[in-house]
């Protein structure tokens, strides 16, 4: 009897060990990696799915799988999976500090080799830096600019506006040459609507923080400059429902020759030529004498699950593969973004002469404060306070409330 229950324990622990050797490794012995990944247009699916199969074709010991997701439901996503315990390995995200806060993510040079990591510019790894260390990757960036249509604005008599009062003036002018026609594009949408409290708090002397970091969402100059934004929209003078209407729905507007004006990303530039608008970008108006673009920033991030020395080359090799020189300016001329690494920048330019001084327009951009913790928050809540301004409600009195609770939390 004795014997049979040493003979039990002994099986019993090398079935033990067993499984806590695979524990790491897919049910065929691979080394298995987890990716959530931002759907950024209608190739995005389709571009990622080819990834995997060369992935795994020069990787026979990785199983990679790719979930996309569209930017509305991402957070909701990853948020359920963290909290069921099934965080993904690799995320691709615009945000990432709340994660870091709550200890979720390893240190970028953990997860990225150092020849992949010195292909990145500086100035978008310090956008993912908290207390000396850089958390997460850029993925890929935009800027903003102002598009306008150079025939709509010619047939109606419209210089190209350079200050709120100019664009206050077009947009009358616009209206009464031909009511059918959209002046000026806003979106404050829960898809964007944190990049129009930045493009007109930015260019009225505002912004998120102050320079200390200091949240400052209620200042006079941000109460001023979205409470000028709600003016054009009750004035009739942009889209009709900046609540619901995306800047995607905005683009195909502006497509189809409905839109006269709008601030976008550097990627109109390619759909605008495709439709045959005749149309030209200029600085974005400004109610302090100096423009300021908006640099916008996505990222890779690597959650902290525990990896072996396996899963972590497997990462990393995940990363060497995608940032590769071709594939990488590859994807981003696909997506039509901008590139975060400086020979993506080179190869890029050097396929379109423009992509040079939109990097250059990015590189001087003031980006969201996605490093301070209590930034998706402040996404959401300056979202809300425009919304709310939208149905008729006190600008001053929902970001006095957003300042509120932001400070105390």
């Amino acid at each position: 009897m004795k014997k049979f229950v040493a003979l039990l324990l002994a099986l019993t622990m090398i079935l033990a060990l067993g499984a806590c050797g695979n524990s790491d490794k897919a049910s065929d012995g691979k080394v298995e990696l987890n990716v959530i990944a931002a759907q950024y247009g209608t190739n995005t699916a389709a571009w990622w799915d080819n990834f995997v199969k060369e992935f795994e074709a020069e990787y026979e010991n990785i199983d990679l799988n790719v979930e996309v997701v569209s930017w509305n439901d991402i957070s909701t996503v990853v948020n359920t999976r963290i909290s069921n315990d099934k965080a993904p390995d690799i995320l691709n995200i615009d945000v990432f500090a709340d994660y870091q806060a709550d200890g979720l993510l390893l240190p970028a040079k953990d997860y990225v080799s150092e020849e992949t990591y010195n292909k990145m510019y500086p100035a978008f790894l310090e956008q993912s830096e908290i207390d000396g260390t850089v958390w997460a990757i850029p993925d890929l960036a935009s800027a903003r600019a102002l598009y306008y249509n150079v025939d709509i604005l010619k047939a109606a008599g419209v210089e190209v506006p350079t200050t709120w009062d100019e664009l206050t003036a077009a947009c009358k002018a616009l209206k009464e040459y031909d009511s059918n026609i959209y002046p000026w594009g806003i979106d404050m949408t829960t898809d964007e609507g944190q990049a129009a409290f930045a493009y007109y708090t930015w260019n009225n002397g505002g912004g998120f923080v102050d320079e200390d970091g200091n949240w400052t969402l209620n200042s006079a100059e941000n109460v001023e400059a979205i409470e000028y934004a709600i003016g054009l929209i009750n004035a009739g003078y942009t889209n009709t429902d900046p609540a619901t209407e995306t800047r995607y729905a905005l683009q195909d507007l502006f497509c189809a020759g409905q839109l006269a004006m709008m601030i976008a990303p550097n990627q109109l530039s390619g759909l605008a030529k495709a439709a045959n608008i005749n149309f030209a970008v200029a600085e974005i108006p400004s109610n302090t004498g100096e423009s300021v673009s908006a640099g916008v920033m996505d990222r890779f991030m690597c959650f902290d699950n525990g990896y072996s020395d396996e899963e972590m080359e497997a990462i990393k090799t995940f990363f060497d593969f995608f940032y590769d020189d071709t594939r990488y300016s590859d994807w981003v001329i696909m997506e039509d973004f901008l590139p975060a690494t400086s020979t993506g920048g080179e190869i890029m330019a050097a396929a379109d002469e423009s992509a040079a001084a939109w990097v250059d327009i990015v590189g001087s951009s003031k980006f969201y404060p996605t490093a301070k913790a209590e930034w998706a928050d402040v996404k959401q809540g300056v979202i809300k306070a425009e919304q709310t301004a939208l149905l008729g409600g006190s600008v001053k009195d929902a970001l006095d409330e957003l300042q509120a609770q932001i400070a105390g939390s």
